[in-house]
């Protein structure tokens, strides 16, 4: 229920946790600053009507959400987030995988290997890397 007593929808729950999944990576990436989390803001704008459009797609909100805020960080300020796999050779960026399916998380392609679910980087990237 919402404060106003009303239930709320699938699409709504979906927005939020999708929203409260990327902010939890975006501060275990210490990169949660007030312009970073309005291009979450904008992304879940521009999602909630991707979904009002195509239903089914409700539980691929959280991965979109992701790959938008990618996006759009990577044009304002380069790869985000940085792989804690690989220790050597150049920094790069996680994916995530799905594309476009339910369960998103991030992934090295680099090493092959699932490092987090999307909202779980911080113990993925807190701890030691594993080799």
């Amino acid at each position: 229920m919402d404060p106003s007593g009303h239930p709320v929808s699938p699409l709504e729950q979906a927005l939020h946790a999708a929203r409260a999944l990327v902010l939890a990576d975006l501060v275990a990436g210490e990169v949660a600053e007030a312009d970073v989390v309005s291009l979450v803001e904008d992304s879940v704008v521009q999602r909630r009507w991707w979904v009002e459009q195509w239903p089914d797609g409700v539980e691929f909100v959280a991965g979109l959400v992701a790959q938008d805020v990618q996006d759009a960080l990577l044009e304002r300020y380069g790869r985000w987030p940085l792989c804690p796999v690989c220790e050597a050779g150049d920094p790069h960026a996680l994916d995530i995988e799905p594309e476009l399916g339910p369960d998103p998380h991030w992934v090295c392609h680099k090493a092959g290997v699932k490092v987090a679910a999307v909202g779980s980087l911080g113990p993925a990237t807190g701890g030691a890397a594993s080799s």
